[in-house]
């Protein structure tokens, strides 16, 4: 197991959120942040508001790199049309995420490991770049040796998530269909996203 997978929770406790809106997470038991100074918090300025949006949805999608993140932004940037909402449409498109909205996998942190092992076809061919943009229409499935996987398995039986309308997917064949991209009203996080303040953090 990697240190990002072992210390993942850590990133809810330092947000003071339950980012996957998981019953396991330390942060429902423990609110204040980890380390001995962790329950000591000021009042944030705009800046550190600015900046705990932007920590909260770059962890959410599997804690980002701040390289990985930025360029996003600046695609969401170049785009016609609202740059927050262009910016929550690029990272639903993400693979390792629609991966996991589908429940292929239990964390967005299986799904980025199940894309990287080749378990994952799209449109037939098998694609292990979780960042790779899913189009309108794309028909992604977990590869035939793998669909007996526990991991697998475990992720469709849970009961903490609900797949989400914008995409169509057949449990049983663990298949399903891409039909749009969604706004921020249309993604279920289980915590308040603003990604109009992450735009201010990078206009500043």
């Amino acid at each position: 197991m990697t240190k990002r997978l072992e210390s993942k929770y850590k990133i809810n406790r330092r947000l003071g959120v339950n980012l996957w809106g998981r019953s396991k997470s330390s942060v429902n038991h423990r609110e204040y942040g980890p380390g001995q100074h962790g329950m000591r918090r000021g009042k944030p300025s705009d800046y550190g508001i600015q900046l705990m949006a932007k920590q909260k949805l770059r962890g959410y999608y599997g804690n980002l790199t701040e390289h990985q993140f930025r360029r996003i932004y600046q695609e969401a940037v170049r785009r016609k049309g609202d740059t927050s909402e262009n910016l929550i449409g690029l990272l639903e498109r993400r693979l390792d995420a629609v991966v996991y909205r589908m429940k292929f996998a239990s964390t967005v942190f299986a799904s980025r490991q199940t894309v990287n092992h080749g378990h994952i076809f799209v449109n037939g061919a098998r694609v292990n770049i979780p960042s790779y943009l899913v189009k309108v229409g794309d028909v992604i499935e977990v590869a035939p040796k793998a669909r007996d996987m526990a991991v697998i398995l475990e992720a469709q039986q849970s009961t903490e998530r609900d797949i989400p309308d914008y995409m169509n997917v057949d449990s049983k064949a663990l298949k399903g269909t891409f039909l749009r991209i969604p706004q921020l009203s249309d993604v279920p996080y289980p915590t308040q996203m603003e990604p109009n303040l992450v735009i201010e953090f990078y206009s500043r």
